[in-house]
């Protein structure tokens, strides 16, 4: 009799014990953040770290860099736009996944000056702008996969008479402050053999509006940027870009340096998209369709350099 017993009572734990573990099994695939409740503190790294000791994401944004990110006016807080910007949201729901908790999204608006500083000094988390990942600047933080290949060019009006760089000899040239436009540039004077007078805008609309009002001969900078300004400006189609490239230049949204998971997490959720023809999709929306707010449209689409970081996904920077 007393065999019997315990030979009933090891069944009732046997079921016990599978009862409990098809539960777990069936939350983790019908929820999977609702699964993860704890993480081990060691496994996440500073950054995941941080997170999750504020309960938020800090994702520095540019206020004008369209499409990449912006806001509809730099006045008020009206909702933060972009390309990027919608990658960046992509990785916040992979970090809430990763801790197993909802992390909410904090926007930290900085310029092209500030936005390397921001992140190295963790007060933001991740950059989601318009940003060249240089060999310069990977001594500072790091960068995710490629997520843009950008050209760097001139702009200048239609009826200028500049059809090539050699013809910037003595003209005015503006370049964004903070960007790498300003060194490619007077490289390119140099190998010319001509000079230029060079000009600062403190924005990428500050360097339009001079281009716009005459005070400069040409805008010198990434196409995409470029392509955005003049799709807002009222001189749009009298606005033309010159066939020769500066350089090529590869963007990655900026991560803070020597943080080995945090940067594989985002490169993870970058190439989960890439496989999955999701990110192609998000390209498109930015660059090929009308955008918000007020439905311009960059019609620039995705180049063959972009389609192969697409096909071998990399962090390979520039010069």
């Amino acid at each position: 009799m007393k065999n019997q017993i315990m030979s009933t009572l090891n069944q009732i734990k046997q079921a016990v014990r599978s009862s409990a573990l098809f539960l777990a099994v069936t939350l983790a695939v019908a929820n999977p953040v609702a699964a993860q409740t704890t993480v081990a503190p060691g496994s996440l790294g500073p950054t995941l770290n941080k997170i999750a000791k504020a309960g938020a994401l800090y994702a520095a944004h540019r206020e004008s860099a369209i499409p990449f990110s912006y806001v509809a006016s730099a006045q008020d807080n009206a909702a933060v736009y972009g390309y990027s910007w919608e990658l960046c949201q992509r990785v916040a729901g992979a970090v809430s996944q990763r801790l197993g908790r909802e992390i909410k999204v904090v926007p930290v608006t900085v310029s092209a000056n500030s936005q390397i500083m921001m992140v190295k000094v963790g007060m933001a988390d991740i950059e989601c702008g318009a940003t060249t990942n240089n060999v310069a600047r990977q001594k500072q933080v790091a960068f995710s996969n490629t997520i843009y290949v950008a050209q760097v060019r001139a702009m200048v009006r239609k009826d200028s008479g500049i059809r090539r760089i050699a013809d910037l000899a003595d003209k005015r040239v503006v370049t964004t402050l903070g960007t790498t436009a300003d060194r490619l540039i007077k490289q390119a004077a140099l190998a010319n053999n001509i000079t230029m007078q060079y000009l600062m805008g403190r924005s990428h609309v500050e360097s339009m509006g001079m281009l716009a009002r005459g005070e400069a001969d040409a805008y010198v900078g990434d196409d995409a940027i470029i392509a955005g300004e003049r799709a807002q400006s009222s001189l749009g189609d009298q606005l033309v870009f010159l066939d020769e490239a500066l350089a090529t230049e590869p963007y990655g949204l900026m991560l803070p340096r020597d943080d080995p998971q945090f940067k594989k997490l985002v490169d993870d959720v970058i190439v989960g998209m890439m496989q999955s023809g999701e990110f192609a999709r998000i390209y498109d929306k930015w660059f090929v369709n009308p955008i918000p707010p007020q439905g311009i449209n960059l019609q620039m689409p995705m180049s063959d350099k972009l389609k192969a970081a697409i096909a071998n996904p990399n962090d390979r920077p520039a010069n």
